[in-house]
């Protein structure tokens, strides 16, 4: 969201790298911004004193109301608002504590354990076809979305970018093309999005740490 600002606003602002395989995210200077210890976290130095903000969800409204005074990224008309957090709000409890569940289980638990394996791929397969429903404008007579909240066929927003990096990460979790096939609208979503410039920059070297 950040970059994407830059493209709208010119935002600018300053990256530090948390190295949590050390466990700075533990570290009592980062544990004063977010006593819950997780990355990422936002500071606006232009308020004083600087204000920290844990939770991306929570995160993005912020820069939303604080940085995108025309909202862009967000929506003036209230029911459209109210779509966009509720599709926000749906990937924050729904999907990404599930897709976090296949992660840790598959790749990080020192005991693979077939039936938590199981259940939370099938809980975000399941999520994933929330999305297709949502993208493919099945109870809809707008027909398929572009994106997920919004009039029409939709506009980018919180919304996207909030679920966006989780799933376009499907491979990396685990998942087929086969399993993958029943939500060919997602696909199409998680390409469009992947063109964006802002979006490309947000998850290119500036964020990785060799």
């Amino acid at each position: 969201m950040l970059e994407e600002l830059k493209d709208a606003y010119g935002t600018e602002w300053t990256t530090t790298l948390v190295d949590i395989m050390k466990n700075g995210q533990k570290s009592d200077w980062f544990l004063r911004l977010d006593p819950n210890g997780r990355i990422p976290v936002i500071v606006d130095n232009t308020q004083d004193p600087p204000f920290p903000v844990m939770e991306t969800s929570a995160e993005m409204l912020y820069l939303l109301k604080a940085y995108d005074k025309e909202d862009k990224f967000g929506f003036k008309d209230e029911l459209e608002r109210s779509q966009c957090l509720q599709w926000t709000f749906f990937w924050h409890g729904s999907g990404a504590p599930y897709q976090g569940q296949v992660n840790h289980f598959s790749r990080a638990a020192p005991e693979k354990i077939p039936y938590a394996i199981t259940r939370f791929k099938n809980e975000t397969l399941r999520v994933y076809g929330v999305l297709e429903i949502q993208l493919s404008g099945k109870y809809s007579d707008a027909g398929p979305r572009d994106f997920l909240a919004g009039k029409g066929k939709g506009k980018y927003s919180v919304a996207d970018m909030k679920t966006w990096p989780w799933v376009k990460g499907w491979e990396r979790t685990g998942f087929t093309k086969e399993e993958m096939e029943p939500f060919p609208n997602v696909l199409k979503w998680i390409e469009r999005i992947e063109g964006r410039e802002a979006v490309k920059r947000g998850i290119g070297e500036a964020y990785t740490q060799s």
